[in-house]
Formats: structure tokens, sequence, C-alpha cells
């Protein structure tokens, strides 16, 4: 008998971050998380999502045995000021038991159908930033420490439920030795001169900081126009600038601004951290801490995380003076492999930033739909 149970304690929250290390325990391509950090993105004194968001957790018991999990979401920005009536799922995994996945989701489609929303979607997190879709190519492939993994049976239980595919993603990678920087030095000169532009080099953390939040307002004017876009809010850009900057090598943070000093470009990539979370296996301590160090110094893999560009410079060319600098700091680096995390299948303008590197796909990814029936 399978039977479902709310989340109402940490002790049972650690359970629901938990459960997956058990889940994939043989897996050589699942990245784990770091437990305390997953702890804290679920704690709703400090995460400030909570403010324009709810969530429940679920988990799924086969007698005394966790079988699955799945977190029900509500983003009160996308409900109220966009007018999108969607429920959200996320944090979903379950053992290869279709009837596990129908009663974690029947318990979501409750909370839509008790808020009167119209459509549930999933696996995606509370907002832009956090980890999205159901992988349904690449399972061969290593994971990183953005996105989730899944077991190839996850899409076909979707399926048998009665989901339809939502939005695409695709995520690829390429060589470092494909890149030309002939391409690229050329249009940089131009584009300086043109323009008026210049780029920004950091070599320490505080002095990227001056311009984290012109950053994040950015990243929320380059994405607005993409579907399920929710804008980063002034209280979560405080919470990500704490989060993320101190994880990233500021040597891999590219801005490019105009003569008044305004921002119109910026990068941010990350050292690959992957191998390194699956050493940690969840812990920094005693070993986790010195395994992610090693792999901010010394990963000769890189990940693009973010890339924006403001509207009124794209297809202007300006991502050859973000280039040309990474080119340099890469080379220096000895990097490898260039990994790009997952992008909307029809966001061709992000494709076509992309096309002179010769990038192969190495996992497709999707979200999936069903209306909520009241």
């Amino acid at each position: 008998m399978i039977t479902i149970k709310e989340v109402s304690s940490k002790k049972e929250l650690k359970l629901f971050v938990k459960f997956p290390f058990k889940l994939y325990k043989d897996s050589n391509y699942w990245v784990p998380p770091i437990i305390s950090q997953e702890m804290a993105t679920f704690d709703k004194k400090t995460n400030p999502i909570f403010k324009d968001a709810e969530a429940r957790f679920f988990l799924a018991y086969k007698g005394d045995d966790i079988v699955g999990r799945v977190a029900a979401i509500i983003n009160w920005i996308e409900v109220n000021e966009q007018n999108q009536k969607k429920m959200r799922f996320g944090w979903f995994d379950v053992i290869d038991d279709v009837e596990v996945t129908r009663l974690l989701i029947d318990r979501v489609m409750q909370i839509g159908r008790e808020n009167h929303l119209e459509y549930i979607e999933g696996p995606v997190g509370f907002s832009n930033l956090d980890k999205v879709g159901v992988m349904t190519e690449g399972f061969e492939h290593l994971g990183s420490m953005i996105t989730w993994y899944n077991y190839p049976y996850y899409a076909e239980h979707f399926k048998t439920l009665g989901f339809k595919d939502e939005k695409w993603y695709l995520e690829s990678q390429f060589k470092f030795s494909n890149v030309n920087p002939d391409f690229f030095i050329k249009a940089e000169e131009l584009i300086k001169k043109r323009y008026g532009v210049k780029g920004l080099n950091f070599t320490k953390t505080s002095e990227v900081m001056p311009y984290t939040d012109k950053m994040f307002d950015l990243f929320n004017l380059t994405y607005a126009s993409l579907s399920s876009f929710v804008a980063i809010t002034d209280i979560q850009k405080a919470y990500f600038k704490k989060k993320f900057v101190n994880f990233i090598n500021p040597e891999y943070i590219k801005f490019v601004v105009d003569k008044e000093d305004n921002l119109i470009a910026f990068s941010i990539v990350m050292p690959s951290f992957a191998k390194a979370l699956q050493k940690a296996n969840g812990h920094l301590f005693p070993f986790g801490f010195r395994h992610l160090l090693n792999a901010k110094k010394n990963s000769k893999d890189v990940v693009f995380y973010l890339i924006g560009i403001h509207p009124d410079y794209q297809n202007k060319g300006v991502t050859a003076i973000i280039f040309n600098e990474y080119y340099k700091v890469f080379t220096k680096k000895g990097i490898e492999n260039c990994i790009r995390t997952p992008e909307l299948e029809d966001n061709i303008a992000i494709q076509q930033i992309w096309k002179h590197f010769d990038p192969v796909v190495t996992k497709r990814r999707k979200t999936v739909c069903k209306e909520i029936t009241q």
C-alpha cells in the first residue's frame, strides 16, 4: 500500500532532501546537492522567495520505505501579476512505479484545485534561477550542480498519466579547442569603437559586488519576453548574491558597460563542480569543502551559467568582447570543455551566440503540463 505524507518537521524535510541519495546511489551520472544548502533553500525563514511563493512537500511511502517525493509550489507573482494560473511541481523523484507518481501528482493537483489554479507544470523550481525539466535524452552524461538528473522512466510516467509536453530545453557543450579567437578578436575592437563600450574584468569578489544588482536588473530585462519568466525581486537579489557569487571565480564574471558605465551585457561562468559534489556526497565537512575548493581552482571544465544582453545591444556583436576576455582566462587555466546550461529550444537568440563553436547537444529535457479539472 502506498501512502502520501506531508512533510511537517525538520526531520522529515531532511528525509525529503536525502531520498535521491538512496535512489541514485548506484548512478555514475547523478550529482548530489549539498544537503545543508538544500535545507536552506526550503527554509521559509531564510529564503526570500517565500515572500512571493509558497511550497508544500510530500513523501510517498510503501510501508516504512520512502519511494517518492514532490514539492508543490505556487509562485504568487506568476499567478496574480502575470495571470498565469499555474500550479508548479518540482524536486520530483520516484521509484519506477507509476502509481507512486500518480498519487504524488494528485496531491499537487489537489492544492491547485483548492487555489483555483488551471493547470500544473513541472518539474520546475520557484523561479527561473532554479533547476528545470525532466530529462529525456543524455542519461549517459554527467549531470551538473544546476540541473536535475533522472532515470528514463520519469518521462514515461508523465506520458502514462496524460501529461502533455510544454517547453523543451537543450544542453550542449563544446571543446575549448573548437574556439577560433580570430572570430571575435577583430570584432571586439570594431564593436568598442562603434558603440563606445568596454569590458570589465575582476580579480576579487568584492570588485563584483557593486555591479550585481545591475546584473540582476539586466537579467530581468533580457529574459522578460520568454515564456514563464518571473522577474527576480529586490529581496531575492540580495539572497542570490550571497548564495551564488562567492561560489564563482571573479575572473569568470564578465561585464560590458557603455560610456556612462551602464551595464549592457554580462556573463557568468562557473567551474564544473559535478565530480567534486559526487566526492562530497552531500556534505561540506569533513572533506567536501576541500573537494569543492579544488574544483574551483583546478577544474578543466566550465559551465556557462548565465548570459544577458540589453535588448538595445542584441545582435550588435558585444559578445565578442566577452568571449575575447574568456579566451584569455581559459587559455591560461587550460580549460578543456565548455558546458551550457539548459536553454529553451525556441530561444534562437541565445543559440546564435554559440554557433561558431560547433556545440554538440548532449541532453534534452522538458517540462510537462496537464489541466487541473475542478
